[in-house]
């Protein structure tokens, strides 16, 4: 009988190949770590999309609609317009021609001490109005009653346009030192509230708010000065505008 050694399997055979099978999952796994550690590292940008660092899309200007009014003061005693007061609405018929989109609403008060005063105010209005080329439809009365006794009851001349605004300013939502909540103070990024009050100054300014928007068609020529540049053309004479004042704004020539 001969007698048989039991095979024996070398342990680290099976490691090794389990080792080289598992190498590519690995060395996927570290490649992956190492990608996300280096984004992370990379990516130093603050992205501040709800408030913008530039100041005219932080506080914008903004076309709508708005109402221009007026306050006309009527006593007890005397009905009728003043004559400042006359100036003040006639003005008033002249911007609403040229800026107005819509009616103009005349508050006038009733059951109050001067309220036949304001009535009989209220028609000098309407005529100053309509002279001043306002239709007569454009025209609306309204009654009111103050609801403070003690305010002397007005009359109240209001219509919509077409206005530019920017704002509201005076909004302070950090701090503008150093704190744990305020990130920008180290990046040196302007506050909230800045560039808010140029943009509203410029916002009123604004005469005509279609400017934002789109140039002013050109004016016709003058055509006396063009028939006259023309013709100093034609015959090879200078062009340009002799202002025989000129010469005393020049400096004084004394101590040369």
């Amino acid at each position: 009988m001969t007698s048989r050694t039991p095979e024996f399997r070398a342990p680290f055979r099976f490691n090794r190949k389990r080792n080289g099978s598992s190498a590519p999952g690995l060395l996927g796994a570290l490649l992956g770590l190492s990608a996300v550690l280096g984004a992370c590292s990379q990516n130093t940008e603050i992205v501040t999309a709800s408030v913008p660092n530039d100041y005219r899309q932080r506080h914008p200007i903004a076309v709508t609609e708005t109402n221009r009014s007026i306050v006309v003061f009527v006593g007890s005693g005397r009905g009728g317009l003043s004559a400042p007061q006359r100036t003040d609405v006639t003005g008033l018929a002249y911007a609403w021609v040229r800026e107005g989109t819509g009616t103009i609403i005349v508050d006038v008060p009733i059951d109050t001490p001067n309220a036949r005063a304001a009535a009989a105010s209220y028609q000098e209005i309407r005529s100053v109005l309509i002279a001043g080329g306002v239709p007569s439809r454009a025209v609306t009365m309204r009654h009111y009653r103050p609801h403070d006794p003690r305010e002397l009851p007005t009359i109240r001349l209001n219509y919509p346009k077409i206005t530019a605004v920017a704002g509201p300013c005076g909004l302070w939502p950090e701090d503008l030192g150093p704190n744990i909540d305020n990130s920008g103070y180290n990046e040196n990024r302007p506050y909230h509230n800045f560039g808010c009050a140029t943009q509203r100054n410029l916002a009123a300014m604004i005469d005509n708010p279609a400017d934002l928007e789109q140039p002013r068609p050109e004016t016709p020529a003058y055509t006396p000065r063009r028939s006259i540049a023309f013709d100093k053309y034609r015959r090879g004479t200078p062009t340009t505008t002799t202002y025989p004042e000129a010469d005393k704004a020049k400096l004084s020539d004394t101590g040369k």
